[in-house]
């Protein structure tokens, strides 16, 4: 089978990364997309992390109708922060008959070479990338000419804005699944 990693703080979950995910199956570049709830992104600010269980949970009901999108949570049992060659060889080791590859932003794709053992992920992985505002994928892909760019909608929406939203009291019905925004709502998530 072949699986895209999808790796994210999900932080939250919202129709953007449901919608660019069901994208890649449907355009049968993998068979699954696996949705990795990273625990700690070694490049990224943690402080408006919720916790992982809450991540896992949004991310969970977002996809319980999504038969070809699942949750990994493979990074909670691995050490911190994630590193996402260390997980991928681990996925390699545990499913020697899949064949994986990689989906990253295009603002990713931009500072990969802050990525540990970025070299060596390329020799591993197909990367694809998919856009992201103010980050153009074609500077990514003249960067690491192994990288392919997705062909996908390009979904104008950030969990970091979605957050800023929640604690506005602003509406975000149009964003957040209804099991996800009750989910937010009734743990006061974003607060």
């Amino acid at each position: 089978m072949k699986i895209a990693l999808y790796p994210g703080s999900f932080n939250p979950i919202h129709t953007g990364h449901v919608q660019l995910a069901r994208s890649v199956v449907n355009q049968q570049l993998a068979d699954e997309v696996w949705m990795v709830v990273s625990p700690c992104n070694p490049l990224k600010d943690s402080g408006m992390l919720q916790d992982e269980q809450h991540r896992e949970t949004m991310t969970r009901l977002a996809l319980r109708d999504e038969s070809r999108l699942v949750v990994s949570t493979i990074e909670f049992s691995m050490p911190r922060p994630s590193y996402t060659i260390d997980t991928i060889q681990r996925l390699q080791h545990e499913h020697p008959a899949d064949q994986f590859v990689l989906m990253i932003g295009s603002d990713n794709a931009l500072i990969y070479n802050q990525w540990k053992d970025y070299q060596q992920l390329l020799s591993l992985v197909e990367i694809y990338v998919y856009p992201r505002r103010g980050y153009p994928v074609e500077e990514a892909i003249a960067l690491y000419p192994e990288m392919k760019a997705l062909e996908t909608p390009y979904y104008d929406i950030s969990s970091t804005q979605l957050r800023e939203w929640i604690r506005q009291g602003r509406e975000t019905d149009e964003w957040l699944h209804p099991d996800v925004l009750q989910y937010i709502r009734s743990h006061e998530l974003y607060r």
